[in-house]
């Protein structure tokens, strides 16, 4: 199982981004797929998740109205979509998927700087 997060990077208040999970090593179709995010000091929390045909999502509180995820199957690709971004969303961001036996396996993670 591999997960590459790319998209991260520093933003002003009030901007956007979009960060991408490419995914290989399992049958992505079948998963529902996280992202989590681990700021400056703090717990990783989760932040959105998405279920495996994309039918489904779930936001943190503090996110909803401004993230959006969602995933496209054919690419084996799961996206967060972010705007408005605060500085308080400042964090490492991973995305994760729980596979069975296998476990819950993350990427590397990407660092999202909000500020100006």
């Amino acid at each position: 199982v591999q997960l590459v997060e790319s998209g991260g990077g520093l933003v002003q208040p009030g901007g956007s981004l979009r960060l991408s999970c490419a995914a290989s090593g399992f049958t992505f179709s079948n998963y529902a797929m996280s992202w989590f995010r681990q700021g400056p000091g703090k717990e990783r929390e989760l932040v959105a998740v998405i279920s495996s045909a994309g039918a489904i999502t779930n936001y943190v509180d503090s996110v909803k109205g401004r993230f959006t995820i969602s995933r496209d199957n054919a690419k084996n690709t799961v996206y967060l979509q972010m705007n408005s971004l605060k500085p308080e969303d400042t964090a490492v961001y991973y995305c994760s998927v729980s596979i069975g036996r296998i476990g819950t396996q993350w990427g590397q993670g990407t660092q999202v700087t909000v500020s100006s």
